[in-house]
Order: C-alpha cells, then sequence, then structure tokens
C-alpha cells in the first residue's frame, strides 16, 4: 500500500503563517506522516502578495523553493512540505476572481515529488482605489472584514505604491481608518485589498485544506505496476461525440494516467462518464 510510503515519516513544513492548522491533521489522519512546522524560516524570501518580494518563477517553483529549504533545514526529515497560492482572474469564469492553492509534497532522494491542487471561485481576493475611509470601510466590508484583514498602501497614477504607507493585517476598524486617513494624507487616494496570508484569511484556509486533501488522493494513488505514489492523469484526449450529430467535441473522451517512477499508463474513461455531449457543447451543432 501507498500509505507505508508515508506512516511514521517525518514531513517538515515551511510556512510562517500557521498553515499546519489546516495541513498537518489531514495528512496525518490519512498518511500517518509526523508534520513538524519550520520555525524561524523566512518565506516571504521566496514572494509576498503585497509586492514588496517578487516571486521567483511560478507558483509551482516557489512551492518548490520552500520544500527545498525545509529538507535543507532538517536534516532528518524524510519531506519537505509548503504551499503557495495565487490568486487573479478565474481562467475559466469571466469577471470572476478566482484563487489557485498548492500544496507539494517533496522526497530528499529520487526525485520524489506530489503536488495538490485546488481552484476555485470561492475566493475574497479583491482590491479597490479609495478616496475615503468610508470607502475603504466599505470595501472591507464585501471581502468579510473583521474576520478576514485587509491590506493598506499608497496609490500613484492610480496604482498600489507598496513603498509609501504600506500596513497589513488590520483587522479592527480603529487599525483600518487609522492607516486609510495616514496614506490619503500623503497621496489623496488610498489602495485597499484582501490581506491574503493564511493566517488572517480563514476563507483562504479552507483552499489550502482543500490542496491538501488533494495530495492525500494522490499518495494514497499507487502505480498498479510499481506501487509508487501519485499515479495520476497525465493526458486528456478530446472528442467525445456530440449526443445529435455523432461528431467530435471538446469533451474529454479518454483520459491517461501514469506513473513518473516507473512510466507505466493506462487508459481510462474521465469520471463523467460516455455520455454523449450535448448539441450545445457542439462545434458543429451550436457554432
Amino acid at each position: 500500500m501507498t500509505e507505508s510510503w508515508f506512516r511514521g515519516r517525518l514531513a517538515v513544513l515551511a510556512t510562517m503563517h500557521h498553515k499546519e492548522h489546516v495541513i498537518a491533521p489531514v495528512l496525518e489522519d490519512a498518511l500517518g506522516l509526523r508534520v513538524e512546522v519550520l520555525r524561524g524560516i523566512d518565506t516571504d524570501r521566496f514572494g509576498t502578495f503585497t509586492r514588496e518580494v517578487p516571486r521567483p518563477g511560478s507558483q509551482r517553483d516557489a512551492a518548490r523553493l520552500k520544500a527545498q529549504a525545509a529538507l535543507a533545514a532538517v536534516p532528518e526529515a524524510d519531506y519537505g512540505l509548503a504551499s503557495e497560492g495565487s490568486f487573479g482572474p478565474h481562467p475559466w469564469l469571466p469577471w470572476v476572481a478566482g484563487g489557485r492553492e498548492l500544496i507539494v509534497l517533496m522526497g530528499r532522494t529520487g526525485g520524489f515529488e506530489l503536488v495538490g491542487a485546488d481552484l476555485t471561485a470561492e475566493t475574497n481576493h479583491g482590491s479597490r482605489l479609495v478616496g475615503s475611509v468610508a470607502d475603504a470601510l466599505a470595501f472591507a466590508r464585501d471581502i468579510g472584514f473583521p474576520t478576514h484583514a485587509v491590506v493598506v498602501m499608497g496609490a500613484r497614477n492610480g496604482e498600489p505604491e507598496v513603498s509609501n504607507g504600506l500596513s497589513k493585517g488590520l483587522m479592527t476598524t480603529e487599525d483600518l481608518e487609522a492607516a486609510v486617513r495616514i496614506v490619503l494624507e500623503q497621496h489623496g487616494a488610498a489602495h485597499v485589498e484582501s490581506d491574503m496570508r493564511a493566517h488572517v484569511n480563514p476563507t483562504r484556509l479552507q483552499a489550502i485544506e482543500r490542496a491538501t486533501r488533494d495530495l492525500v488522493r494522490l499518495a494514497l494513488s499507487g502505480c498498479p505496476h510499481c506501487g509508487r505514489p501519485g499515479f495520476d492523469v497525465v493526458e486528456r484526449r478530446e472528442g467525445l461525440p456530440c449526443g445529435a450529430c455523432g461528431l467530435p467535441t471538446r469533451r474529454v473522451r479518454l483520459e491517461i494516467v501514469g506513473c513518473v517512477g516507473c512510466g507505466f499508463r493506462q487508459e481510462r474513461f474521465p469520471a463523467t462518464g460516455q455520455t454523449p455531449a450535448s448539441p450545445g457543447e457542439c462545434d458543429a451543432c451550436n457554432p
């Protein structure tokens, strides 16, 4: 069983923002991993949401760097563990904000790596340029304040100016009003946004937990040939026929699942089954 890869092993989590509250219980219960938090590591050096430090490379690159830092700091650890979030327009839903969470479990040897993911429209990610304290408070209420924190910074030519008046983790009306007044006096306008750090954003914490459960799904999915965890979809082939005209559509008709260890592959039907696509999804019937 793939669970034997993890039970009793030590995984060190690199985080400054208390992600262990939703990551550790899931991995300990489902896999038997011993999850310990690496205290004192500066994960902000791999990028900050508030723009002081740009992210080096992709979202996945940043998570990998954190996991590698955890392994380097704790030589007795079997695995490094880290997560990284990314926020912006949803890739499929127009005019909707989206959040994507990745969590990486990296082995010390053999190139072992599993990546759990969660993509959601359930995010409070947002920002607003405001000219008054009242406008800032209205924005804050929209994103879940005071249970979700707010960031305030200066603005120049309508764009956020992180070098002027940056205040993070604002969770009281008094602190938010004071920060906005200071910036308004200096710049005439303030940029306010959701604080997306996990320890002050319960909505994001829920997404991190879902990504962790996806990591568990991968960890328990063993290759039928060599037993290595992470036997998962590596390719999706379109062409599910239309139920009206029979022509191929862009809907997935077949998935290829594979092992990154031994290279073994299998074909399978998608979870949605073989039910023909509707004419509304067919380029011929609905050009």
